[in-house]
């Protein structure tokens, strides 16, 4: 089943995916991409012989992030005047998910609250077996070495392990709850399904507070020891400490003023939470132990409409990284350029994507025409920018260790680019074969990158060799894909050209710089390039424009996507600043700005109601779309919010 989440929390050890109303679409442990622990787990109340389930449109429901933080405040309101407010977020030490929930009454109100849960530990429902300890308050369900348990402040008072496939009421716990009493069965296997109950007494106008954990681990015995310490904390304690960790995490980025937008407090204010929506964000995408991102948590894990998001892909990450060294957290990228060692093909290439860990992942790029090149070059052009950032024996060390990784991975790319185009592989849409502008530019980028660092190495000759390499993609590339429109073809596939517009091809100037605006011709292809994507590729939505991948894009509606409107406005900023610093004189900076503006206006407007930005928006409806979020989204994001930033640093007067 497909659910695209409006929150996600966690920590180190756990990451969470949530609906708008407190119900848990995932729980990922021990890495963010396996295992996903969860079908249903959500509470339900027992009350006027009926059961009120707290994800039912009988609710209204209110939801956001507690400022700064990956917690969250969700508040539910029932027509009958009953209240739930849910604070919900991960344990600042332990594997653990707190769920303290607050419930209120307009009138007085008796019954049951229940907390239901359709665990499949380990991703192998069938084979699941649970047990309740009562004398220790503890519900657990096991397959493996994959252990999930619930214990609550204060303990359940009743409980039913039932089955999920039976339909008679006392073996089935979503059916055993419908008289408020539950059997207390301690155990069973296969297809289970799980609930702990507590009476539920509440006057007017007063509240009861109940505390939900959630906790995970390898084995039975750490499980109990760990869910015994944690319920013996005080919950504000855990809360507060937890608050304070996220905020000291964040006050690490970079400072903005932005005063650019001085004159648009309301626009400033969204920019300024995007910034740090984006950071926190990417911050529980990561893997803490290998360095690596999963693309979104996943959501599509039997693969009904796509191949999957809950995986690594060099070309993506290569942008997280950057975009997360620029924002103030250089750590992130040596983590990642450490994994790209360990992952690196013996062929000096990279694999489709990976696991988190570095296996690789389920794939349909296994062969030298269905692999993708450009991941290679991009991961090759995020070691050097990195690179550039280092100073003294960093600087020494760093190049002593990827050495052998960017002499493989530019030989790699000197064998992929024998005639200046790069040999037929997939695109980076994986879904078209062939040569591609925005491949070429990746290989470009990789190879002066090498270069650099073969010159930083002592290797002149290398670097001599892979810079002429790089200058014959250019001109092949720019001779066989420049159509006279004004704009490269999408694709040239067995001598044929796809003159399809395709957005990816801005990538020719950012983020791969193979063509500079400080060249009178190459600023002109810049220039008709964006024209080009806002003629073919805008799409009105939410009272801007967002931009598709392509014409005739069939995937998932063919809506625009967030990283394609996010690298033009990109382009028109890094554009903007290459004027405004005299390569071009009489240009309108500001009207370059504005435009740029209305795209990350519009990219913001996409989001979910707590902030986070998804892969696509809706054509239709404006609301967040498939992937959501998507890391590739926020490093855009950060990117366009520095670049933001720099005009309120630099000479410009700051209007726009």
């Amino acid at each position: 089943m497909i659910r695209q989440p409006n929150v996600i929390l966690g920590n180190d050890k756990i990451l969470v995916t949530m609906g708008k109303k407190g119900e848990l679409f995932g729980f990922f442990y021990p890495r963010r991409d396996y295992a996903q622990h969860v079908e249903e787990s959500l509470v339900c109340l027992q009350t006027d012989n009926r059961l009120m389930w707290t994800n039912n449109q009988e609710w209204y429901s209110t939801q956001h992030y507690l400022e700064d933080t990956n917690m969250v405040i969700t508040e539910l309101v029932h027509g009958i005047g009953i209240k739930i407010k849910i604070q919900d977020f991960a344990h600042p030490r332990a594997s653990v998910m707190v769920r303290k929930y607050t419930i209120s009454a307009e009138r007085d109100i008796s019954g049951t609250f229940f907390y239901y849960s359709n665990f499949c530990v380990g991703e192998m429902q069938k084979k699941n077996s649970a047990f309740c300890d009562p004398d220790t308050g503890l519900l657990a369900q096991y397959w493996q070495d994959n252990y999930i348990g619930i214990m609550a402040s204060p303990s359940f008072e009743q409980w039913q392990v039932g089955k999920a496939m039976d339909t008679i009421w006392w073996t089935n716990a979503r059916y055993d709850m419908e008289d408020g009493k539950l059997h207390n069965n301690k155990e069973d296997i296969g297809y289970l399904n799980t609930v702990v109950g507590w009476d539920l007494k509440i006057k007017a106008g007063q509240s009861k507070e109940i505390t939900v954990f959630i906790g995970a681990a390898p084995k039975r015995t750490q499980l109990h020891k760990m869910m015994l310490e944690i319920v013996k904390e005080p919950v504000n304690e855990m809360f507060e400490t937890s608050r304070q960790d996220w905020i000291n995490w964040l006050s690490k980025k970079e400072l903005l003023k932005l005063s650019l937008l001085d004159d648009m407090p309301e626009t400033k204010q969204q920019v300024l939470e995007a910034f740090n929506r984006c950071l926190l964000t990417l911050n529980l995408l990561n893997d803490p132990k290998h360095g690596s991102f999963v693309a979104a948590p996943e959501f599509d894990h039997d693969f009904e409409m796509c191949g999957g998001y809950g995986y690594c892909w060099n070309r993506d990450v290569s942008e997280v990284a950057v975009a997360l060294l620029n924002a103030g957290y250089p750590e992130y990228c040596e983590k990642f350029f450490n994994w790209c060692r360990r992952t690196q093909l013996s062929d000096g290439s990279w694999f489709q994507r990976y696991w988190l860990d570095g296996n690789t992942a389920p794939s349909w790029g296994n062969f030298d025409h269905s692999t993708q090149i450009d991941e290679t070059g991009a991961t090759l052009h995020a070691m050097y920018t990195f690179y550039g950032t280092l100073r003294g024996l960093q600087k020494v060390e760093f190049l002593e260790n990827i050495w052998t990784t960017v002499l493989t991975g530019a030989e790699y790319l000197m064998r992929r680019t024998t005639e200046g185009l790069h040999d037929p592989c997939l695109d980076l849409w994986e879904s078209y074969a062939g040569s591609f502008a925005y491949t070429s530019a990746a290989v470009y980028a990789g190879l002066r990158a090498a270069a650099f660092l073969a010159r930083a190495y002592s290797e002149p000759g290398l670097a001599s060799r892979w810079l002429e390499r790089a200058e014959f993609v250019k001109n092949k590339t720019i001779e066989k894909m420049w159509l006279k429109e004004g704009y490269f073809a999408k694709c040239l596939d067995d001598g044929k050209l796809n003159t399809t517009a395709d957005a990816s091809m801005i990538g020719t100037f950012t983020p791969f710089n193979m063509l500079s605006p400080t060249d009178p011709e190459e600023r002109e292809m810049i220039l008709s390039m964006m024209k080009t994507i806002e003629d073919r590729l805008s799409v009105s939505v939410n009272g801007y424009h967002g931009i598709k991948r392509y014409e005739n894009d069939g995937y998932i509606e063919g809506n625009p996507w967030i990283v394609t409107t996010l690298w033009l406005s990109k382009a028109m900023l890094n554009l903007a600043i290459s004027f405004r610093n005299g390569s071009v004189t009489n240009t309108d900076v500001p009207g370059l700005v504005q435009r740029a503006l209305n795209y990350i206006k519009w990219a913001l407007k996409g989001t979910t109601s707590t902030g986070m930005l998804p892969e696509q928006v809706d054509k239709h409806r404006g609301h967040p779309a498939w992937a959501i979020p998507l890391g590739w989204s926020c490093a855009l994001m950060i990117d366009n919010i520095l670049l933001l930033e720099s005009f309120s640093e630099g000479t410009h007067d700051g209007k726009i």
